[in-house]
């Protein structure tokens, strides 16, 4: 089933089950969909654009929900940390530290890398292979510190 209409599926059950912010969610997720299908002048879009779109809103929502805390808007916030976690649920499991080291380490031998020059490089093939697995600044500072050692 597509990413669309799994959406679909779960904003009639939202509505049958009277989620109002589960809803929110869900319609945020459909409307960058919408968004990102005209864009590409009615291409489709592939499944690491989904991955990446809903990383987006992920990252959105947390970064607001940070700027209500600061504000003393907890309950904001606790909206925001929500759709979150409501987003997250559709991206593919995260991996942990050790596996994403793991991963890493691997791109640096294949590729040759042998200091912090070749960041860019090695940065690129592990986001393309850990795409929606791995948060890319978690990523870039386990990049950095493999790269640093060498």
């Amino acid at each position: 089933m597509s990413l669309t209409n799994k959406i679909n599926e779960d904003i009639k059950k939202a509505m049958l089950a009277r989620e109002k912010d589960k809803l929110e969610a869900l319609r945020a997720i459909k409307s960058a969909l919408l968004l990102a299908l005209t864009s590409e002048g009615g291409a489709s879009v592939t499944e690491q654009d989904e991955i990446r779109l809903l990383q987006k809103l992920v990252k959105q929502r947390r970064e607001a929900a940070d700027i209500y805390a600061e504000q003393q808007r907890p309950e904001l916030a606790e909206v925001e940390r929500y759709q979150a976690e409501i987003i997250s649920t559709y991206l593919p499991e995260q991996m942990s530290r050790e596996e994403i080291v793991r991963k890493v380490e691997a791109i640096i031998i294949s590729t040759g890398a042998n200091g912090i020059k070749d960041m860019g490089k090695v940065m690129a093939i592990a986001g393309e292979q850990l795409a929606g697995k791995a948060d890319n600044k978690t990523l870039a500072s386990i990049i950095k510190e493999a790269l640093g050692q060498k």
